[in-house]
């Protein structure tokens, strides 16, 4: 498995996602799948997301952080860097 990363990253072959990720992918790797821990994982992104967008929206409309912080549960510094830059 780590010579194929190897390779891969020598032969520009997903060159910079390998860069910022290889380790993670061979733990992928080396980790046996189960479907019902993909499917949680992906259960528990999506809700971050969600959480995420309902955020991003609110500050758009102009709502408090604290208010956000209150509906979405999302940390204080989280909803401060989803603010739109301008």
């Amino acid at each position: 498995m780590r010579k194929a990363v190897r390779y891969c990253r020598e032969h520009d072959i997903l060159k910079e996602f390998l860069e910022r990720n290889a380790t993670e992918v061979m733990n992928m790797l080396m980790t046996e799948w189960n479907w019902d821990d993909a499917l949680a994982v992906r259960f528990e992104e999506g809700r971050e997301e969600g959480r995420e967008t309902i955020a991003r929206n609110a500050l758009t409309k102009g709502s408090s952080i604290e208010f956000i912080h209150d509906i979405t549960g999302l940390d204080i510094t989280t909803i401060e860097n989803l603010r739109p830059r301008l």
